[in-house]
């Protein structure tokens, strides 16, 4: 049972049949939106309330709302798949529940209760379940957020009333012309985040800051931008907005490698299955620390075989070439490598149902 009551009112108007499956043909990423939303306000000394269901549509702002002056906001990703039997599940949805949480305390916002949120997803996914592709590799993209709505332009304390709102949109196969290792380039001018910042925070202002950095990596011919850290600009964190892994070794004795978390970082979901997963499959996997110079090192000698991005939209992102300033280098021979593949499909395969799911990961909807 909910812990809030949600007041339905469903769209008088939903997009006709025709029209969704046209759009469930071509999805493309986030361009499309089903016919309802979820909303739940929130008050200081009140708590969680006015649960809503409702058609999707424009929020009615005031312009003082402090989201718009001091980006009190965060938010999640996940997807809703429908599996070959026609049942519907997400993925791992208490884990985003409890990123979400983490991020609010780091943002001086409330903590939303983890069942209320899938509640609302299990809502929203439910209504509008017509609108989840039936096409391999398709999916519901799930938005969760939530922001600041206190009228008020004082700056010396945090707001306190927020909403919560819940919207999905189709999404196609992220790699729609097949999977090609990416460009990637060094930042060394631009910083993600820093030591006591809000690296490890899923708000918006973490993806504004590195759209310069992205733009730059793009000048030079890349795909994406990775990110040092910001002391020494020497260690490696992340690549655009997904978690790095590195593969040491082929055969029978491959190893992996990710950057620890040490609060500059995204606690990816993707890149926690995958410290599960890849030991199952005997692929030990270490969290630690690897510099540009031991990466391009790794590379020219043969021990770095394979290094890939992982997140919600591509799952897993094969890179191929490094670009910065002052060098450039190859991984492996340019293609996606056997160890990334086989994580990518193993990952997959549970997520639609082709895999056994030892670990609990989907979460049944419909």
């Amino acid at each position: 049972m909910s812990m809030l009551d949600f007041e339905i009112s469903r769209s008088e108007r939903p997009t006709p049949a025709a029209e969704r499956e046209a759009v469930l043909a071509d999805p493309g990423w986030g361009q499309h939106f089903t016919d309802h939303m979820v909303t739940i306000r929130y008050a200081a000394g009140k708590g969680w309330y006015d649960a809503r269901l409702e058609p999707y549509g424009p929020i009615p702002m005031d312009p003082a709302s402090q989201v718009f002056h001091y980006s009190q906001e965060l938010f999640e990703g996940l997807k809703a798949y429908r599996q070959a039997d026609g049942t519907i599940v997400t993925f791992r949805p208490y884990a985003n529940a409890a990123r979400m949480n983490r991020s609010a305390r780091r943002m001086a916002m409330p903590e939303i209760p983890e069942q209320l949120f899938v509640d609302a997803l299990e809502l929203l996914v439910g209504t509008d379940r017509e609108w989840v592709p039936t096409t391999d590799g398709y999916s519901l993209y799930l938005r969760p957020f939530m922001f600041a709505t206190t009228r008020a332009l004082g700056v010396n304390q945090p707001a306190d009333e927020y909403m919560f709102v819940v919207i999905a949109s189709p999404s196609g196969n992220y790699y729609a012309r097949g999977i090609r290792p990416v460009s990637v380039w060094l930042s060394r001018d631009y910083t993600r985040a820093a030591p006591g910042g809000t690296g490890e925070a899923k708000t918006g202002g973490n993806y504004a800051a590195s759209f310069a950095g992205q733009a730059q990596a793009v000048r030079n011919g890349c795909d994406q931008v990775v990110w040092l850290d910001a002391v020494e600009h020497r260690w490696v964190e992340e690549v655009g907005s997904m978690n790095l892994f590195f593969v040491y070794g082929a055969g029978d004795r491959p190893r992996l490698l990710t950057p620890a978390l040490t609060g500059t970082l995204l606690p990816g979901i993707t890149r926690d299955s995958m410290l599960k997963l890849a030991p199952d499959l005997g692929l030990p996997v270490e969290e630690g620390k690897i510099s540009v110079d031991e990466w391009q090192a790794g590379c020219a000698s043969g021990e770095i075989t394979e290094v890939f991005g992982c997140g919600t939209a591509a799952v897993i992102s094969p890179v191929g070439q490094v670009k910065g300033p002052d060098r450039e280098w190859s991984i492996g021979d340019g293609e996606p490598g056997e160890i990334s593949m086989r994580l990518r499909e193993e990952l997959i395969g549970i997520q639609y149902g082709a895999r056994p799911d030892p670990y609990g990961w989907v979460h049944k909807i419909v």
